[in-house]
């Protein structure tokens, strides 16, 4: 079967890939001019004869609960050992206020992975430092109350709703930055479900769940540019800067006979764009519908329902600030700026997090700001100045020189993840089985997330298959 997939972001890549396994012949469309989507390379020239950086379009967190995007890397070849950093979760601050989770043992028996992970996490409590014992324990009670009612809320619930009687102190230390990186929602806003989901798979998800997993290469080399070039080696036809101007049913009366893309004819399509971009493609589909053999007023009211979901989708900004100590030795090995890789921010500021890129990636003196739920009317100077300010504020940081390197704002970098949001679905009409979507922002568990992506796409794929031709493999 000829299938087409529209877009090489981290969805349309892990899709791209289970349909290569499935025996499809695969064409991969990708309207820019390298791999990745919101996770990729920025290559920006050096300044002052100083070498050229690859950076990062965003710093990006994973976690070891993310196990589809984890087993995409091994299908691919590679060593996440050896391209990621993992640590235990720890959430605490330059003056080592905050969360920490204990390192266990990966590997335990199944008998005591719950009891060793609810062990690990009341210790955690008990020892983290800057809440008052009634504090601690306050939290503690709560995280046991979500936990016997499954990590379910009703789906309306906001976060702030949720932890409604929290100490303000463990709010605000522990609940907001937690959200913002995990869901890039304000806390009024934020979906109670999925920030509970989140956490079921994470700090109440099994040894090593909860470990954060910190890139040491550049984001492209993760997971983009291995899987365009496992893509090559199987033969797929991959198309860089080639945008897609017009999504066509095959006009022979039957919803089933095919697709043309610009023109050019295939079996199936899946669409792994923005929703943006997604809705330029279905938007002229709305009268086509009406006038398909066998479809009738439900397939039409399907595409448009599924349009007036993405057109309701609110995007996220988030911003990234690189800088550089201008008094550190660029000759390794150099002290690194940072006493951990990472470390939380005090709330009030623009930036959540600050992580030592000399510690992940070798890059001395360098660090990267990540300022979550941007006010997206923030330019990258202001930006720049208040993470500045910032820095000189950090404890341990003070009276450094910071030589900016480079910001960068992603305007939509997410889908703002609000209680009670009615995402789209996979299959925007039931009327063309072999028309799916998927990416981030497809209805799922999850909120935008890397993981999110991969597993929309794989199972996109899976959906195509079964459309197609029941349990048997693509052909």
């Amino acid at each position: 079967m000829r299938l087409a997939v529209v877009g090489a972001g981290w969805a349309g890549l892990a899709a791209a890939v289970a349909a290569s396994q499935a025996g499809a012949q695969l064409t991969l469309f990708e309207a820019s001019r390298q791999p990745g989507g919101r996770a990729r390379n920025v290559a920006l020239a050096g300044a002052g004869g100083q070498p050229a950086l690859r950076l990062d379009n965003g710093q990006h967190i994973l976690i070891g609960a993310y196990r589809a995007s984890l087993s995409l890397m091994r299908t691919l070849g590679l060593d996440a050992a050896r391209c990621l950093q993992r640590l235990p979760l720890d959430l605490r601050d330059a003056q080592g206020q905050g969360l920490a989770l204990p390192a266990w043992p990966s590997r335990l028996p199944a008998a005591l992975q719950a009891s060793a992970q609810a062990l690990g996490t009341a210790w955690a409590l008990l020892r983290a430092q800057g809440w008052s014992w009634g504090e601690r324990l306050a939290l503690l009670r709560r995280l046991q109350a979500w936990q016997r009612a499954g990590f379910a809320c009703a789906p309306t619930a906001s976060v702030a709703q949720l932890c409604a009687g929290l100490p303000q102190a463990v709010v605000q230390q522990l609940i907001e930055p937690l959200c913002t990186a995990a869901l890039n929602t304000p806390l009024a806003q934020a979906s109670g479900a999925v920030f509970l989901r989140v956490l079921q798979d994470s700090v109440a998800g099994g040894p090593g769940s909860a470990d954060l997993l910190l890139p040491t290469v550049p984001l492209g080399d993760l997971l983009a540019e291995p899987a365009w070039r496992w893509l090559q080696a199987q033969g797929a036809q991959l198309r860089l800067g080639q945008r897609i101007n017009q999504l066509q049913p095959v006009a022979d009366g039957q919803t089933g006979a095919g697709w043309l893309l610009d023109g050019q004819h295939f079996d199936a399509v899946l669409l792994a764009t923005p929703a943006g971009e997604a809705l330029r493609l279905l938007r002229p589909l709305a009268a086509e519908i009406e006038t398909a053999a066998g479809a009738g007023a439900a397939a039409s009211a399907d595409l448009r329902s599924w349009l007036q979901q993405a057109e309701a989708l609110r995007h996220e900004a988030i911003g990234t600030v690189f800088l550089r100590a201008a008094d550190v030795d660029t000759t390794p090995p150099s002290p690194s700026v940072l006493t951990r890789p990472m470390l939380a921010l005090a709330p009030g500021g623009v930036a959540q997090y600050v992580f030592d890129r000399q510690q992940l990636t070798g890059e001395p003196g360098l660090l990267a700001w990540v300022a979550s739920t941007l006010d997206a009317a923030l330019d990258k100077a202001a930006l720049t100045q208040r993470v500045l300010a910032q820095a000189q504020a950090l404890p341990g940081l003070a009276g450094r020189r910071w030589q900016p390197v480079a910001s960068i704002i992603e305007k939509r970098a997410t889908f703002a993840c609000t209680a009670g949001l009615q995402r789209p679905g996979q299959q925007p009409c039931s009327a063309w089985p072999r028309l799916l979507v998927c990416g981030d922002y497809v209805h799922g568990p999850y909120p935008a997330t890397l993981e999110g992506a991969v597993r929309s796409g794989q199972q996109a794929v899976a959906a195509l298959c079964r459309a197609v031709a029941g349990n048997h493999r693509v052909r």
